[in-house]
């Protein structure tokens, strides 16, 4: 979950999808959704080969976090709702919003080795990118 589900979120999803082999159920959210995915964002996924075409921004839904058994936060402060039972990290990273490529590239990359971690405190073996 962040802010406007048009970037960190977008690419945690997709990162966590993609380096799980579909072995985690993912789904992004924000909490003040914006219109449409951050272009700088789509780029930088698309050079690791992967798609967010089918992507778009949703908005942070009660049921979504209460059927969850982990929460990933971004940015999203007090608008997500914290619920019993439910486990809650913070990434603490960069808005890719206003960044230009190169340090959106580096927001990805921050991404993908804490998906790489989380993978690893859940007991999944990251599986490698083919692209």
């Amino acid at each position: 979950m962040c802010e406007q589900n048009a970037g960190r979120s977008q690419m945690a999803a997709v990162l966590m999808n993609a380096l799980s082999g579909g072995a985690v159920h993912v789904r992004s959210a924000g909490s003040a959704p914006t219109h449409e995915l951050n272009p700088a964002v789509v780029t930088a996924i698309e050079e690791l080969g992967l798609d967010l075409s089918e992507a778009f921004p949703k908005r942070l839904t009660d049921d979504v976090v209460q059927a969850a058994d982990v929460v990933i936060t971004m940015g999203c402060g007090d608008a997500c709702p914290v619920y019993l039972g439910t486990r809650y990290h913070d990434w603490a990273l960069d808005d890719p919003a206003d960044l230009p490529l190169n340090e959106v590239r580096r927001v990805r990359d921050q991404i993908r080795a804490n998906v790489v971690d989380m993978l690893t405190r859940l007991g999944v073996e990251a599986q490698e990118l083919s692209s």
